[in-house]
């Protein structure tokens, strides 16, 4: 048996009964591998302490994030209220996660989540952070183009017309909900086809971890045309490789909005950093785009300037809005 520390369980608690609203009689499913059944086990004991019908599914670790779950555990998903999914490989981008909320499902994701990361990042004020992310998702609705530059050399324009920003302010209470915990970013899927520039990811990158060395990324026509770098950037090519130009799109720009998130190389943190940047290539159809593939890996830029129409969101780290 799994014995989660009190600390851990007081972190559940939070996740289970303030962020998800769970309530006595809900049915609470938690999804989970071998890597974060620590984790796994806190949300279920805290999910039966408050009078759900608690139950905890383990799966076979996934092999990329985006790939989905095994078709029994994604039936499962769409007949319950609630779904934290604790687990190395993010299912936030899947089929299975859309699905269960078009069915009324409320669902958490907590991909590759640290005991270390629960315990500090759900101490977080959340309702600051929803009103920061609700902000600064407005200005990214309202907004046709977004330009991104940092010390580091990233210099990218992207158009954001038609498309709509989302706040992930970590508050989960009704049918359909859907985010991260830890929570804390505003994002929006840029049009397909109009990013162009230059990428340096600087920060950490989804699969990599922290970077010794940055990962330069030239972009054309919404799409990533050169990867360059080290190791972390050979990585990167690699783990693409085999999935076409899907995989190359220019799928997300997010503005991080956790005061409490620290760089630590597990990207479900590191994109909630407050005054970081981050863009995603890959899988967008969750969130507005257009382009499914199974693969959707996040890059943090450090010390980010993000102009949109002419407003500066952030100037060399810090948000202004």
């Amino acid at each position: 048996m799994v014995v989660a520390s009190e600390d851990l369980r007081r972190a559940a608690h939070t996740a289970l009964a303030q962020c998800m609203g769970v309530s006595a009689g809900e049915s609470v499913l938690v999804v989970t591998d071998d890597k974060l059944r620590e984790i796994g086990y806190a949300l279920w004991e805290a999910a039966r302490s408050l009078g759900a019908e608690a139950m905890l599914l383990e799966i076979i670790p996934r092999a990329r994030n985006g790939e989905e779950p095994p078709a029994a555990v994604a039936r499962i998903m769409k007949s319950v209220d609630v779904v934290l999914a604790p687990t190395s490989k993010s299912l936030s981008h899947t089929a299975a996660r859309r699905e269960a909320c078009a069915a009324g499902a409320r669902i958490a994701t907590l991909p590759g989540i640290t005991r270390d990361a629960m315990i500090r990042t759900l101490s977080a004020d959340y309702a600051r952070i929803a009103e920061l992310s609700k902000r600064v998702a407005d200005i990214l609705t309202s907004g046709t183009t977004a330009r991104v530059v940092s010390p580091s050399g990233t210099d990218i324009t992207m158009s954001l017309e038609g498309r709509t920003g989302h706040p992930d302010t970590g508050i989960y209470r009704l049918p359909g909900d859907f985010g991260n915990l830890p929570a804390g970013e505003a994002y929006i899927a840029p049009v397909e086809g109009t990013a162009a520039g230059v990428i340096v990811v600087d920060g950490a990158m989804a699969g990599a971890g922290v970077l010794e060395d940055h990962i330069r990324m030239k972009v054309e026509e919404g799409y990533v045309t050169e990867i360059s770098g080290g190791e972390a950037a050979r990585a990167l090519e690699q783990a693409i490789a085999q999935l076409g130009r899907p995989a190359r799109n220019i799928a997300e720009l997010g503005v991080g909005t956790n005061d409490r998130a620290v760089i630590t190389g597990k990207v479900l943190e590191d994109e909630k950093v407050l005054g970081t940047v981050h863009i995603a290539i890959g899988n967008n159809v969750s969130f507005g785009g257009t382009v499914d593939v199974p693969s959707h890996l996040d890059g943090i830029i450090l010390k980010p300037t993000l102009v949109v129409d002419g407003v500066t969101v952030i100037e060399e780290g810090t948000l202004r809005v």
